[in-house]
């Protein structure tokens, strides 16, 4: 699409008025996985947050299109990759959309009823989101207020941690790093370890790994740095134009199945460092509701005879960062 197309679909993207539609939907996956944390059976958590949430885009006054989902076509019931969603494709009208979205990012954490399973969505006008494939992205992120070159993928990653900490006037002991726990990451974990620096190592989602970035203050970590995929990071991506920050990707490829996936994305530099704004092109809205408790918002809960959820809810084009609580009685 066309620079200028996506421009004049920005005119009809009323991101304030569907701000808090997106954040319904988040609301009805996590209240959906809610009867599964804890229970062991990924596929039924990840299952329930998904019919959920087709269902709440369903009913949203847009035309849609799936762009960052759960897989192929031949997928489904996922919301897949190309998934038209939104009462627009019905005749009732409303903006053409991007989508990006994981009903349950966390499907092991909520199974084991581990912290920081949510449900996330973005959305922004069509052509806004990288069509990212599912494959790998090397990531590098930090929060607001870090000027650009302090830190960058293609440096070592040692040598990112003593450039923050010189940066912000502290000790590389002082920096903490996100990091998933994964083989993959054993040298990248030893070189950070050789700065002095304290490691954070998650078991799944990489993106409140990312977000955790963006509110240092609140939960402790600095930067973000290791792979994950690619999806993720559009995500991610997404949260932090609000924000504020920086993220730089990469995508990965381990075989020639993942390249042709790459080119069927429209994707022809293989090689190509994205940063923030090559990932979201224009302004969006971000939503994600805790299903676990986590250090980003609260996991859904009952509380006497209600269920409780808490939703971070953004908007780029304000950078407004709203906390909803939801409350609803029990059926």
């Amino acid at each position: 699409m066309e620079r200028s197309d996506i421009l004049d679909n920005e005119l009809e993207f009323k991101d304030r008025m569907l701000s808090l539609g997106l954040a319904r939907v988040s609301e009805a996956a996590a209240i959906a996985s809610f009867y599964q944390i804890g229970r062991g059976d990924q596929k039924a958590a990840d299952q329930v947050a998904v019919d959920a949430m087709r269902t709440q885009l369903n009913m949203l006054d847009i035309k849609g299109v799936v762009v960052i989902g759960e897989g192929e076509r031949d997928e489904a019931p996922m919301l897949y990759i190309g998934e038209e969603v939104g009462q627009g494709w019905h005749g009732a009208g409303g903006p053409e959309v991007d989508i990006a979205l994981d009903p349950l990012e966390g499907t092991t954490l909520t199974a084991k009823g581990l912290p920081n399973a949510l449900a996330v969505i973005a959305m922004g006008p069509r052509g806004s989101m990288l069509h990212a494939p599912d494959v790998y992205m090397e990531k590098l992120a930090v929060g607001p207020g870090i000027d650009k070159g302090v830190v960058d993928i293609d440096q070592d990653p040692a040598d990112n941690v003593r450039e923050l900490a010189k940066f912000k006037g502290l000790k590389p002991s002082d920096i903490t790093v996100c990091i998933l726990e994964r083989p993959r990451h054993e040298a990248m974990i030893e070189k950070v370890r050789s700065t002095g620096a304290s490691i954070r190592l998650i078991p799944d989602g990489d993106v409140a790994g990312v977000i955790h970035c963006a509110e240092a203050d609140k939960t402790g970590i600095d930067i973000y740095m290791g792979s994950g995929g690619a999806p993720e990071g559009v995500l991610a991506a997404a949260a932090l134009k609000s924000m504020g920050g920086m993220i730089q990707g990469r995508l990965l490829f381990r075989n020639d199945d993942e390249r042709g996936r790459a080119h069927k994305a429209g994707i022809t530099d293989l090689d190509r460092k994205y940063e923030l704004d090559e990932l979201v092109t224009a302004d969006v809205i971000f939503a994600a509701t805790g299903v676990t408790d986590g250090s980003i918002v609260r996991g859904a809960r009952r509380v006497g005879d209600r269920l409780e959820t808490e939703t971070i809810l953004m908007r780029s084009a304000s950078g407004s960062v709203r906390r909803i609580h939801y409350s609803r009685k029990l059926a």
